[in-house]
């Protein structure tokens, strides 16, 4: 790797300080760790290598591959120290004489210049891992304070996938003289993604994730939310319209977070719904897609995100949703960037039908089968289906995978607004999904009006239920666009609207057995009491 054929030379030949550039995931850790690791005196009980880092998940993930680098080297003894665990287990570990540590700012100050548990008169190196995202996380105080307590004489190596302005007084701070290694483009993202922006109404934009990763059958992926409270709500969304998804967020105990992110880790889910700060130190191997949900607040908060996939020279889609008034805020990240983004319509339904259909084919033929175990029920699986031609069995077999996907695009609305080369504001257009007459318009009418009756209905903004899809729902429940509908009102888990009173009982009745966004839908007459408790 670039990073390491550079970098392990120079710590092995030169005493300098250093600063080395390079996205996460290009094999830092080797970089230093395996040069660090044959410097070290194995008859010495003492620190002599400290590494810091953001997060615990990074800290237990770099001592687990400096433990790998270890394995045939006789006497070196490496501990892991950070929030959130035993901390006897730990200072047991320390007592017993340790050569590297690995740890989170905070419980390493803690334990250096609160509890006085730690000696570091014999280090040689620090390593300030992720050195921008520690920062950015604000432990430059904890940081001043351990660099304090080490040696005039250590080396200290300063790894960063960014290197704003802001940082450089403490890098200037605290290193001195340092060479610096910069691979691939300061401030750049990786050279193996691609980089897509989907334009879209605001009100779409969940529309627009869910039809993105429709699109994509093999996605496996990460999407980034700007705060907590939108992570839970996206994901709970997700979860709700039958994705494979779950949310890492700050409110989460540490069991369930590292329950969330061996889950993801071991692909048993599809989607992590997450903020920059929850997502900062995790690693995760080949994810083929990262997509923010909205557009990220800096361009190094973008790098850091695209940054997760295509490493290892595998390649990595970047995806941003942004609205019609954000245009200007991706030319500030593509100046950032020094890449520019494809601007791409959003999947319409048959597209997306058919990128489904085309990867469950793939699927059935990539399939093994185990031909003895399945001869035994041969006979009786022919007997059954005798009279089918193979045609016709292949139709039966789609639809049985595939009806889901058929139902719910087959009236798909058209979500693409086209985006002019300069960023001025386009207008949208309707696409050619919507084709025929023009349907119920929904014009508002009074509730109390003679000659309608109130509805409600069990579907509201968290269902991603508008005004125009509640029409469409109606028209295609009914199978008419001649129902005049009045006054709409939604709510978070609800909706209610008024219809002409002659179409009462046909609501009613073609209501039943229907889903929105896989759902199932509860369509009833209002009262005032029907949405009480809610």
């Amino acid at each position: 790797m670039p990073i390491q054929e550079q970098v392990i030379p120079l710590l092995l030949n030169s005493a300098r300080d250093v600063i080395g550039l390079a996205q996460t995931g290009t094999g830092k850790t080797g970089a230093f760790g395996l040069p660090l690791l044959q410097m070290i005196n194995p008859e010495l009980k003492a620190p002599q290598v400290l590494i810091l880092s953001p997060t615990r998940e990074l800290c237990i993930q770099l001592g687990a591959e400096l433990v790998k680098f270890a394995h045939y080297l006789q006497g070196i003894t490496i501990a892991t120290i950070y929030g959130g665990d035993d901390m006897q287990r730990q200072l047991l570990a320390l007592r017993n004489g340790v050569q590297v540590i690995v740890a989170t700012p905070g419980r390493m100050n803690d334990l250096l210049n609160k509890r006085k548990k730690i000696d570091l008169r014999g280090l040689q190196t620090v390593v300030l891992d992720e050195a921008d995202e520690m920062l950015k996380m604000g432990f430059q105080e904890e940081l001043d304070a351990i660099l304090e307590q080490t040696p005039q004489s250590k080396r200290t190596l300063f790894f960063s996938a960014t290197m704003p302005p802001e940082i450089l007084p403490f890098a200037n701070n605290y290193l001195k003289d340092p060479l610096k290694i910069c691979v691939g483009s300061s401030n750049s993202g990786a050279d193996c993604v691609e980089h897509y922006c989907y334009c879209v109404r605001s009100e779409d934009r969940f529309l627009a994730l869910k039809r993105i990763v429709d699109a994509n059958p093999d996605l496996y992926g990460m999407v980034f939310c700007r705060t907590r409270d939108e992570t839970k709500e996206i994901a709970d969304r997700l979860i709700a319209s039958g994705y494979n998804a779950e949310a890492l967020h700050g409110d989460l105990a540490q069991a369930q977070r590292e329950l969330v992110i061996n889950k993801f880790r071991l692909r048993n889910l599809q989607l992590l719904v997450t903020t920059d700060v929850a997502a900062r130190g995790l690693d995760i191997k080949d994810i083929s897609h990262v997509i923010n949900y909205n557009v990220p607040e800096d361009g190094n908060s973008y790098i850091h995100r695209s940054g997760r996939t295509g490493r290892a020279g595998k390649a990595g889609i970047s995806i941003v949703i942004i609205n019609l008034k954000e245009q200007f805020k991706i030319r500030r990240i593509e100046a950032k960037l020094r890449k520019t983004f494809t601007f791409l319509a959003v999947p319409g339904g048959k597209e997306i039908c058919e990128k489904q259909l085309l990867h469950l084919v793939d699927r059935l033929q990539r399939i093994d089968v185990d031909h003895q175990e399945i001869d035994k029920f041969l006979p009786a699986i022919l007997e059954k289906l005798q009279g089918l031609d193979p045609q016709d069995l292949i139709k039966r077999f789609v639809s049985l995978e595939f009806n889901r996907f058929l139902e719910y695009y087959k009236d798909s609305t058209d979500l693409r607004i086209p985006v002019v080369p300069n960023g001025e504001r386009p207008t949208f257009q309707p696409g050619k999904e919507t084709p025929g007459p023009k349907r119920n318009t929904g014009k508002l009418r009074s509730g109390g009006e003679e000659g309608f009756t109130r509805f409600h209905i069990n579907l509201g903004h968290y269902d991603n239920l508008t005004p125009r899809e509640l029409i469409s729902l109606i028209n295609r429940c009914t199978r008419s666009s001649n129902i005049t509908i009045g006054k709409i009102e939604l709510r978070k888990d609800q909706a209610i609207f008024d219809a002409d009173e002659r179409f009462q009982a046909k609501l009613l009745a073609d209501f039943q057995k229907i889903e929105f966004n896989r759902k199932k839908v509860a369509l009833r007459i209002y009262t005032p009491t029907s949405t009480a408790g809610r």
